[in-house]
């Protein structure tokens, strides 16, 4: 481990990322979500300096030799023990304080609960595609969050552990319980955003040629009738990955100039 001491100035930009805990003058606590990313992020080929500059630290303020020692510490516990080597085991004594001890089935229930939602996260950061991981800087989006919560939940039949995965993920219970009512409002949004797919899709492919969002809008205009939002357009091409390829400068133009 370094024997580097943190200043107070670099113990306060270490504390504003998202991946730490907590840090202190000797040490940095980091997220188990960060530890799942390092990992996904590793048997993907990027170096560990690489991973941890991608995830908003300053490799000069914590030092290389730290992040090699974690690096090495992080494989090996997921390579002896899986998803449960990289969990920190004082989760369970975070927040607010039982006024009995957990009994061995409680704790055990709880970590059961834990290592599966570990695994259905990491899974999802797998598959995810390069690109949807840099938009996302690195983080689960929310109502992905609540989806892997709301899956685990029904497939283990985990009774009363809402609260404690949602703890675990850092999404709020609230935010959970509202994903679940705005189930059929979620429906009708994915319904309306199909049809609005196939409307951008017909002027996106018009006249044998593919557009950008300002032509797509011109044209359902002109062509079709139909006025649409260019933000609205512009959110449904993301939504599904509809792209207008850049045309290549003209190089003989260049030379004339």
């Amino acid at each position: 481990m370094s024997k580097k001491i943190f200043s107070e100035k670099e113990i306060n930009e270490l504390s504003k990322n998202k991946y730490v805990k907590r840090v202190s003058q000797k040490g940095i606590t980091y997220t188990n979500e960060f530890k799942l990313h390092f990992i996904a992020e590793y048997e993907m080929g990027k170096t560990p300096r690489q991973i941890f500059q991608d995830a908003g630290f300053d490799i000069q303020v914590i030092g290389i030799k730290r992040i090699e020692c974690a690096s090495d510490r992080w494989r090996k516990a997921y390579k002896e023990k899986g998803v449960l080597g990289l969990d920190d085991n004082r989760a369970l004594n975070s927040g607010r304080t039982l006024n009995r001890d957990l009994t061995l089935e409680e704790i055990l229930a709880k970590k059961d609960a834990e290592i599966e939602y570990l695994k259905a996260e990491l899974e999802l950061v797998k598959k995810l595609e390069i690109s949807e991981r840099q938009v996302r800087n690195h983080r689960l989006k929310p109502i992905k969050v609540f989806g892997l919560i709301k899956n685990i939940i029904s497939k283990f039949n985990l009774i009363g552990m809402v609260k404690y995965l949602c703890q675990i993920a850092d999404v709020s219970t609230s935010g959970y319980y509202k994903f679940l009512k705005s189930t059929e409002l979620r429906k009708h949004r994915e319904s309306n955003d199909l049809k609005a797919k196939e409307i951008i899709l017909k002027a996106f492919n018009h006249r044998g040629y593919k557009k950008g969002s300002r032509s797509i809008k011109m044209t359902l205009e002109n062509e079709f009738g139909i006025k649409m939002n260019r933000k609205k357009i512009q959110r449904i091409m993301r939504k599904y990955n509809i792209l207008c390829p850049i045309r290549k400068a003209n190089p003989y133009k260049r030379m004339a100039k």
